[in-house]
């Protein structure tokens, strides 16, 4: 039985993705004409309630010309109709909460939830379909809630259940055109918490209330990166073309937001299924020689066709590293990005650089009515020696911290060698003591709490390293920024895109089991590193 000293509290009202938070104590205390729908996952045999499928088919969340306004659409793309939203208690959840009317929603029409229905009028004068909004509050600020333009996660839920849940970022792979650059976010099919899934509407504004086109893939993708070394040489662009024509990317566009700076490729030609290496101090095919900074950042590569940006893009976010950061493909369809275990110039790419810290459990989905009713993960330590999660470098500290769950660690967190961290909802728990003597969480596991929830569908989680950073000079104009400001960059220890539709660990999603790490030699991408099991909350 469960100590009444602790308690769970219910549903959260807002899914605070903005700001990172630590604490760790024993007190109480993520193609064309008609994309939405097609290639969706769904599941025929689904028994969500009212027999209906709903997805989200478009985000605008960092819409154009620094506008405030943002909007959610939605639609059953698979199952009958509802009669009534409310009654089946059709709501949005994680980044932003929205509860349905008592109205039906067809099979056929698209729906918008709107953070501000008087702009979102004002802005698209021809939209016909219907309008919900505002969604509710956020709790911290009492103010309309925002999606943030670092990355969100939405849930669409149906009697309380996870329906699926749309995870969208800004950072690479995710298509820039969405971000703040004119398109909203397009579901074009698949697993809707990967960016594959995702794309950038042609149309500017995008096209709520009906059916997008959207920008299609290319075949060339920034595929490894090495950055400049001292001793080295001075780094260099590896391309991939998985397409069965050959790619000439004379006159594309590369760009570096770290330096922010983009240069015009002057020559170059990707073969079939083939690779080029284009030297970074290489003039005659930049222009100039270029730095590529091991402080990482993100970095694109822009298709041009008769002297303009076509919308196609590839991109990748190096690791803050001296070792080369690149893609690996994952089982699934989808792809991995870090920095590689060894750089493979030329060639395909192998393994991801992992550890010395591992996310060893989540259990993302709890049972209703379990053993263990609250959510967690865990992280072990797998180095021969302690790591301090809290980093001094130049003067500077900074603690390592884990995306997905916005979690920043504070100073006095040490994992000891071969150790582990119990991490846990403060949104959902208050009293880790309690915790700690109901599971007989070992002394020596510290507990430490996040703001964030898990998706109960399957999010991007990393744990990442504070590498080094940046003094930056505040905006002379805003009298807001009086002090100078710090950029950290990351190193990635490991990470995940865990999913519930990951097969044979189905009863990880809200039957009582957890995902639990098998394999400590690649990062938690492949289904294949986990296994499923009765949680070990804290061992």
């Amino acid at each position: 039985m469960l100590s009444k000293k602790w308690s769970i509290v219910g549903a959260v009202a807002a899914f605070a993705m903005a700001g990172l938070f630590s604490a760790c104590s024993d007190s109480s205390s993520s193609s064309g004409d008609d994309p939405k729908g097609e290639d969706s996952g769904y599941d025929q045999n689904s028994t969500e309630a009212g027999g209906a499928y709903v997805m989200i088919t478009e985000v605008m969340y960092n819409a154009p010309e620094n506008s405030a306004l943002e909007w959610v659409e939605l639609k059953i793309i698979g199952g009958s109709a509802m009669s009534d939203m409310a009654y089946f208690n059709l709501h949005l959840d994680g980044a932003v909460t929205y509860y349905f009317p008592a109205e039906p929603l067809d099979t056929n029409e698209y729906i918008v939830v709107t953070n501000d229905p008087d702009l979102f009028k004002k802005t698209y004068k021809d939209f016909k379909g219907r309008l919900f909004g505002p969604w509710e509050k956020d709790v911290k600020t009492d103010s309309i809630a925002k999606l943030s333009n670092e990355g969100d996660v939405i849930d669409v839920k149906l009697t309380g259940a996870g329906d699926v849940s749309c995870a969208f970022s800004k950072e690479p792979p995710w298509p820039s055109l969405a971000d703040g650059n004119g398109s909203s976010l397009v579901f074009v099919g698949g697993n809707p918490s990967q960016a594959s899934a995702w794309a950038a509407s042609k149309k500017t504004w995008g096209n709520p209330g009906a059916a997008d086109e959207y920008v299609s893939p290319i075949t060339v993708r920034l595929n490894e990166i090495q950055p400049f070394v001292l001793g080295t040489d001075n780094g260099w662009v590896e391309l991939y073309n998985s397409g069965d024509k050959d790619v000439d990317v004379t006159g594309w566009i590369f760009e570096s937001k770290y330096k922010k700076m983009a240069w015009t490729i002057k020559k170059g030609t990707v073969p079939a299924k083939g690779y080029l290496v284009l030297p970074a101090d290489d003039a005659s095919i930049f222009g100039e020689e270029i730095i590529l900074n091991p402080k990482g950042g993100s970095y694109y590569l822009y298709e041009v066709v008769d002297g303009k940006k076509t919308g196609g893009e590839a991109s990748l976010l190096l690791a803050a590293s001296n070792l080369s950061s690149g893609i690996v493909d994952v089982s699934d369809g989808s792809t991995a990005q870090g920095a590689m275990k060894k750089a493979t110039k030329g060639a395909a790419n192998e393994a991801l650089k992992v550890g010395p810290l591992f996310i060893d459990e989540i259990y993302y989905h709890p049972m209703e009515g379990g053993t263990v009713p609250f959510e967690f993960m865990e992280i072990v330590n797998k180095a021969d020696t302690a790591v301090n999660l809290y980093v001094t470098k130049a003067g500077k500290s900074k603690g390592w911290k884990v995306e997905g769950i916005n979690m920043e660690f504070s100073s006095g967190t040490i994992i000891p060698a071969g150790g582990r961290v119990l991490l846990l909802s403060d949104s959902l728990v208050k009293d880790t003591a309690a915790i700690r003597a109901d599971y007989k969480v070992a002394s020596d596991v510290q507990i430490c709490l996040y703001k964030g929830k898990l998706s109960n569908r399957g999010e991007t989680v990393a744990v990442k390293q504070p590498f080094d950073y940046d003094d930056v000079t505040p905006d002379e104009t805003n009298p807001d920024l009086n002090t100078s400001l710090v950029q950290w960059y990351y190193d990635w220890s490991d990470a995940t895109l865990y999913s519930d539709t990951w097969k044979g660990m189905e009863e990880t999603d809200g039957f009582g089991k957890s995902l639990q790490r098998t394999n400590f030699n690649t990062m938690g991408y492949e289904a294949s590193a986990w296994k499923v099991a009765e949680p070990t909350v804290g061992k």
